[in-house]
């Protein structure tokens, strides 16, 4: 089978990953699940990957097939598996957990002790065929492309992970701030409306990315480029400030509003990532407020997601490529130059 995979790590997108020839999976392991992909969402953490980002956190051996939001069909299963069965279409938690480690009883897929992540630890979906496991495998609707929902695997689960989090937190008529209204944020956003009653404020640099951000439920959107954005959250929120900030741009710039923008007691939510925190703790002191990480989400959060996916409540803006034009997406969203989430389509 053909795959997309990374020999080296590199700054140069364009020339990132190489489309090699590779024997196809097949079910070994009595857990085992073999997924023909037809869709493999590109992720702005394939392009930390093929940086070297990840490797001081995750063990990684290259050459490696990359792609962490998968969803297709499943066509093959090892002799205990029962959840699925071969032609089921499903969608891929990120990781594949053990169940038996403690973190796993607990519900907490991603601290799993044993966790294999396909796309950052092993093989992914960037190829025709993925190996999986039973316990990270959902089966979808019979209604639901396959090729379109893949982005929810990583992207849409995050964001949902994030907001619920969030949600917990928000009353009707607090304030919920949105940083970012990409890949990640318009996702984010669709879930802080159908699961609050909260006044969301959005920021972004685009004036695309504000329309959508209105048309999707904002209450207000914000241009950084051109308005104080502590002032503005002020005169909105009668200088209480926004009880939840999402930031899914995590840039040191973004980080660095918390201070200013979130509520005594709040919480700014990173969820993008490549930037610092660099406040005074007294600033954390003197607000009460926290920085909260968000590592993807549990896989009953994906089965909720895919719950409002089939409701109608959130939808993906998605735009396919082949797996040859892989590189193609990669460039471009290193320059910021794809609306919503790319599909890759192998």
């Amino acid at each position: 089978m053909q795959a997309a995979r990374l020999h080296e790590y590199t700054d140069d997108m364009a020339n990132a990953l190489s489309i090699d020839d590779v024997d196809r999976p097949t079910a070994e392991a009595s857990d085992d699940v073999i997924v023909e992909i037809e869709g493999a969402g590109w992720c702005q953490t394939d392009n930390h990957v093929i940086e070297g980002m990840w490797q001081e956190y995750v063990p990684q051996e290259l050459p490696l097939t990359l792609g962490h939001e998968n969803a297709g069909t499943v066509v093959e299963v090892g002799a205990e598996v029962n959840t699925v069965d071969v032609g089921d279409s499903v969608i891929c938690h990120p990781v594949m957990t053990c169940g038996t480690c403690r973190p796993c009883r607990q519900g907490e897929d991603m601290y799993c002790e044993n966790v294999r992540f396909p796309g950052l630890t092993h093989d992914g979906g960037f190829a025709e065929f993925l190996h999986t496991n039973e316990r990270a495998v959902i089966p979808l609707p019979g209604d639901v492309d396959t090729t379109d929902i893949a982005p929810h695997a990583d992207a849409g689960i995050t964001a949902y992970h994030a907001t619920k989090k969030a949600v917990r937190e928000l009353n009707p008529g607090d304030t919920a701030v949105v940083i970012g209204v990409g890949g990640l944020g318009h996702i984010g956003l669709q879930c802080l409306d159908a699961m609050s009653a909260a006044d969301i404020v959005a920021l972004d640099l685009k004036e695309s990315a504000r329309d959508l951000a209105a048309d999707l439920g904002a209450r207000h959107t914000v241009d950084p480029s051109t308005e104080d954005v502590a002032s503005v959250i002020a005169d909105l929120t009668d200088d209480v400030g926004a009880r939840q900030v999402l930031d899914f741009v995590g840039a040191d710039q973004t980080t660095a509003l918390a201070p200013d923008i979130v509520a005594a007691g709040g919480d700014h939510h990173v969820i993008g990532y490549g930037g610092h925190i660099h406040e005074p703790a007294q600033s954390l002191v003197d607000g009460e407020f926290s920085y909260k990480g968000t590592l993807v989400g549990r896989y009953t959060e994906l089965q909720e997601l895919v719950a409002l996916v089939d409701r109608g409540e959130v939808e993906l803006r998605t735009s396919r490529y082949p797996l040859g034009e892989i590189n193609t997406v990669a460039e471009q969203l290193e320059h910021g130059e794809i609306e919503g989430r790319a599909v890759i389509t192998p």
